[in-house]
């Protein structure tokens, strides 16, 4: 089946890189947001029929009413099938009601994409409670990726002995498999979160004096649990402080605010455009694409 790619304009190098990798052509979809909120899109006047539209999901109500305009005009210019890449993918770590009325949004956001969306392709969603994406996203195929191997790759060409650490219970399954890859020591710390910016966190019985430290988690978004774990690495005696990371959530303002608590790097893969990025994952997303069954 002819195969082709789609990308918006705030995700454009790292998709254009997946198009290159997989030897297909590549185009982008117009946009514009209207002063009142709405959007115009505006695909290619020819498509194929495969379409894989190759967008990453931070800042999502907007860009999720932009994918449902994309997918259905292209069903209507005869698109058979259609593929989301979504190396990060929103609204996955709310998976249960915890209050009496809330919205489990994994299941409902995980539904309307299955509704436009044959495959869906990500990498390291946040699942807590479920097993396998298809169980949040029941379409034809939902594909999970993992860059922890990437990232192994990465601080293995640094040549350095790190202790790796990850912030809670969650982070375990990254972090293990990222200290496989080179050999790394790690522990994991619990935290508990008493609001957004409000953590507290017991680090392992590791001991970290005169080591370089490696902070690991699939994501950071205020950066508040980073902070706080490097503040007790340093009092423990920790040489150096680094944070590797899949997802970038965060603005420059929380950057700044690890490097100035003493985080000499925050490296990332390219899942979220930022300043930090470090890692390509048009690889891992090319493997990710060959595999699904179209």
């Amino acid at each position: 089946m002819n195969t082709s790619l789609l990308y918006f304009e705030d995700y454009q190098a790292p998709a254009i890189r997946l198009a290159e990798q997989l030897a297909i052509p590549s185009q982008l979809i117009g946009l514009h947001r209207f002063p009142d909120g709405e959007s115009r899109v505006q695909l290619p006047e020819s498509l194929t029929e495969h379409v894989i539209v190759c967008r990453s999901l931070p800042d999502p109500n907007p860009k999720l009413i932009e994918l449902m305009l994309v997918a259905q005009t292209a069903r209507e210019m005869g698109v058979r099938q259609l593929t989301l890449v979504a190396p990060y993918l929103c609204y996955m770590r709310q998976d249960i009601a915890f209050h009496p009325g809330e919205a489990v949004s994994q299941k409902i956001i995980g539904r309307y994409l299955a509704g436009l969306f044959d495959n869906v392709l990500t990498v390291d969603p946040h699942l807590h409670r479920i097993s396998k994406l298809q169980q949040a996203i029941p379409c034809k195929q939902a594909v999970t990726l993992s860059a922890t191997q990437a990232l192994g790759k990465f601080l293995a060409t640094h040549n350095q002995a790190y202790v790796l650490i990850g912030p809670d219970a969650e982070s375990e399954q990254w972090v293990s498999a990222i200290a496989g890859v080179g050999g790394f020591a790690y522990g994991i710390a619990r935290k508990t979160r008493y609001a957004d910016k409000h953590v507290k966190v017991e680090l392992p019985a590791l001991n970290v004096q005169q080591s370089h430290v490696v902070l690991v988690d699939d994501m950071i978004s205020t950066g508040h649990t980073m902070l706080e774990a490097a503040r007790q690495l340093f009092q423990q005696g920790a040489l150096s402080i680094n944070c590797l990371v899949t997802h970038t959530l965060f603005d420059h303002t929380t950057s700044n605010l690890l490097k100035n608590a003493g985080i000499e790097s925050i490296w990332s893969t390219d899942s979220i455009i930022h300043d930090d990025n470090v890692i390509h994952l048009d690889t891992l997303l090319a493997e990710g694409v060959r595999s699904l069954s179209i």
